[in-house]
C-alpha cells in the first residue's frame, strides 16, 4: 500500500504531502489543476525518465518520496535482499531531479540506478496511464497471471523443478562433450608429454641428492689429497697431534700424582686424545672410500641436464613437473571413459525429458481449458464497460517439434513448454491483436480494469493507478466502471483520477487537486475532503460550477448516503 507521497519543486507544485488510505482512493479536481502532474510525480518514483524541464523555477532540484507498506511482498524483499538492500515492512522511494538534469534515485537511503527502481516499482504498483508500468501489457506476465487464474501454480512449479533438473542434465552433458573433444584435440599432445616424462621418469627430492653426488665426484681429488693430509697431521705424521696429545696426558699424570689439582686437567687432556683419535678414524675410513668414477660423474650430469629441460618445459621446479604429469595424466584415464559417461548422461536425460514433458503437456491442457473461461469472462466483463463488441482471446501456443520429449522441451522456459499471449479486438469485424496493439487512451484501463478484476484474487501487484479511467463512457458504463473498481479495492489500493460522478462516489477516500496563486506564481495542492466536502464536489461533478440542494441531493443519493439537505 501507498502510505504518503511527498513532492516538493516539481512543475507546478511547490510543495505537497498526501496521505493514501486503503480501499478506493478517488483524486478529481478542475482541468489543468495539476491531477497528472501527481501521477506523474509516481512515474518518477517507479523509475521513469527525468526531465529537468519538470524542476519548479528557481528550484535547485524537485523531490519525490513515497513511504510503502510491504509487508508479505516476498518476491520485492528477495529483489532488494540479493542488492544489499535492508527492507522491513516498511519501504521508502524516492528520486531527485536537478535542475541541471542530473537524476538520483534511493530505495530506503540506499542509492539504486534508475534500473532497480524500475524492478521494485513494478513488483508493487501498476499505473495505467503510461504503457511501460501496465502489467498486462507485457506479454511475459501473461502465462502467470493465467496459471494464477485457473489455479495452476502448483502444476507449474512442479514443471519448473522438473525442467530445472532436465536442464541441469543437459548443462552436465555439453560440458562433458565439450570436454571430450578438447581431450581427443589434446590426446597425442598430452601422450608425447606423458612419454617424454616418464623417459625421464623424475622423483620427488631427487635433484638435491644428484646435485650433492654431483659435487663431490667433481672434488674427489680435493677431498683425497685433504683428508690423507689431515691423517698425517692428526695421527702417523712426525709430531703427530696425537702423539703430542699422548706426551701431554702423560706429563699432566705425574703431575697430578704430586698436586691434585691437575687431575681435571689430566682427565680433559685424555678426552682429546680420544676425540683425536675418533676425527683420525672417521677421516682414514672416508679417504678409503673415495672414488674415482669418470663414468657416474657424466652419468649425473647428463641426467640432471635432462631434469633441467622437463623444469624449463614443465613450470620451472622438479615438484611443478611432477605435478603436470599427474594431472595428463588424469586427463587420459577420464578421456577413455568418456564414452560411458556420456551414455549415462544421455539415458538420465532422456527419462528426466520424458517426465518432464508428460507434466508440460498435463499443463498445456489445463492451460488450455483455463483460458476459454477467462476469454468468456474478460469479454463479459468488457461489455458491462460500455465496449460494445468485445472480443478476447488467450493464445497458449505449444510447439511439439516431432513430438519426442526433447523436442517438446526444445523451446521450453521454467514456466512450461506454451508462450501465452493475451488478444483483443474492441471493434466488430476486427481481428484480435496483442493488447498492447489494440488498446489506447482510456480504453486501455477499461481493459485493464475488466482483467483485474477477473484475476483480482490472484494478481500479486497491491497498488493500482488509474489516470482519467472514465474517457469516453458515461450514465451507466460510468456506474459499471465505479461499481468494478470498488470490487476491486478490496483486494487493492486504488487511485484513481476521474470526471466522473458516478465513479468518484465510490470513494473510500477523496482528495480535490486545486491550482491558486502565490506571489505572482501558480501553486498546485491537494487535500482530502470530509463527508460533506465530498458531497459538494460529487454534486459540482453532476451538475458544474453551481451546486444546488437538489444537486447535493442527487449527490447523497449517487453515493448512497442518507438523504440530508443543507
Amino acid at each position: 500500500m501507498l502510505s504518503s507521497l511527498h513532492i516538493k519543486n516539481y512543475a507546478l507544485i511547490e510543495e505537497l504531502s498526501v496521505a493514501f488510505e486503503r480501499g478506493l482512493n478517488i483524486i478529481t479536481g478542475e482541468t489543468g489543476a495539476g491531477k497528472s502532474i501527481i501521477i506523474d510525480a509516481l512515474g518518477l518514483l517507479l523509475g521513469d525518465r527525468a526531465d529537468s524541464g519538470s524542476v519548479r523555477k528557481g528550484a535547485e532540484k524537485a523531490v519525490v518520496e513515497g513511504i510503502l507498506t510491504v509487508s508479505g511482498e516476498k518476491k520485492l524483499k528477495r529483489l532488494l535482499g540479493e542488492n544489499e538492500i535492508s527492507c522491513g515492512d516498511e519501504l521508502i522511494l524516492r528520486r531527485e531531479i536537478s535542475a541541471k538534469g542530473q537524476s538520483r534515485a534511493f530505495i530506503n537511503d540506499t542509492p539504486v540506478t534508475l534500473a532497480l527502481l524500475k524492478d521494485a516499482g513494478d513488483l508493487l504498483v501498476d499505473l495505467h496511464g503510461q504503457h511501460e508500468h501496465q502489467s498486462l501489457l507485457r506479454s511475459e506476465t501473461h502465462i502467470d497471471l493465467l496459471d494464477d487464474y485457473g489455479g495452476l501454480a502448483g502444476l507449474a512449479e512442479e514443471f519448473g523443478r522438473a525442467f530445472e533438473e532436465y536442464t541441469a542434465i543437459l548443462s552436465r552433458l555439453s560440458e562433458l562433450k565439450a570436454r571430450e573433444l578438447q581431450l581427443k584435440e589434446k590426446s597425442s599432445f598430452y601422450e608425447f608429454q606423458v612419454k617424454e616424462i616418464d623417459a625421464i621418469g623424475p622423483k620427488p627430492d631427487e635433484e638435491v641428492a644428484l646435485e650433492g653426488e654431483l659435487l663431490i665426484l667433481e672434488n674427489a681429488e680435493t677431498l683425497y689429497t685433504a683428508t690423507e693430509r689431515l691423517y698425517q697431521l692428526l695421527y702417523e705424521g712426525d709430531n703427530a697431534v696425537h702423539d703430542q696429545l699422548v706426551v701431554l696426558r702423560n706429563e699432566l699424570e705425574h703431575l697430578a700424582e704430586v698436586d691434585k689439582t691437575f687431575q681435571e686437567s689430566y682427565g680433559e687432556a685424555g678426552s682429546a686424545a680420544a676425540i683425536v683419535d675418533e676425527l683420525a678414524k672417521f677421516i682414514q675410513q672416508y679417504n678409503s672410500r673415495i672414488e674415482f668414477r669418470p663414468d657416474r660423474l657424466e652419468e649425473i650430469r647428463n641426467r640432471l641436464g635432462a631434469i633441467a629441460l622437463l623444469k624449463k618445459k614443465y613450470g620451472g621446479s622438479l615438484g611443478a613437473v611432477i605435478a603436470h604429469r599427474e594431472k595428463i595424466g588424469a586427463e587420459l584415464d577420464l578421456a577413455t571413459n568418456f564414452d560411458a559417461e556420456i551414455a549415462a548422461l544421455t539415458r538420465e536425460a532422456g527419462t528426466c525429458a520424458k517426465t518432464c514433458a508428460a507434466i508440460g503437456q498435463r499443463l498445456s491442457g489445463k492451460r488450455l481449458e483455463v483460458s476459454k473461461k477467462l476469454n468468456a469472462a474478460v469479454a463479459e466483463a468488457l461489455t458491462e464497460l460500455g465496449i460494445a463488441f468485445p472480443r478476447f482471446e488467450t493464445s497458449v501456443i505449444n510447439d511439439p517439434g516431432d513430438g519426442s520429449p526433447a523436442a517438446q522441451l526444445a523451446h521450453a522456459t521454467s514456466r512450461g513448454t506454451d508462450r501465452v499471449e493475451f488478444l483483443l479486438s474492441t471493434n466488430r469485424g476486427e481481428d484480435c491483436k496483442p493488447l498492447v496493439e489494440v488498446a489506447s487512451g482510456g480504453e486501455v484501463s477499461r481493459v485493464m480494469l475488466a482483467m483485474k478484476m477477473i484475476l483480482a484474487k490472484s494478481d500479486r501487484l497491491p497498488i493500482l493507478i488509474f489516470d482519467e479511467i472514465d474517457v469516453g463512457v458515461s450514465g451507466r458504463i460510468a456506474q459499471a466502471v465505479g461499481r468494478s473498481m470498488k470490487k476491486l479495492s478490496r483486494f487493492h489500493q486504488l487511485i484513481a483520477i476521474t470526471h466522473l460522478p458516478q465513479i468518484a462516489g465510490f470513494a473510500d477516500c477523496h482528495f480535490i487537486v486545486e491550482k491558486a496563486e502565490t506571489a505572482g506564481r501558480s501553486v498546485t495542492r491537494i487535500r482530502k475532503l470530509a463527508e460533506e466536502e465530498r458531497v459538494e464536489e460529487v454534486a459540482r461533478l453532476m451538475s458544474g460550477s453551481e451546486v444546488t440542494r437538489h444537486g447535493l441531493a442527487s449527490a447523497r443519493e449517487l453515493m448512497g448516503l442518507a438523504p440530508g439537505l443543507k
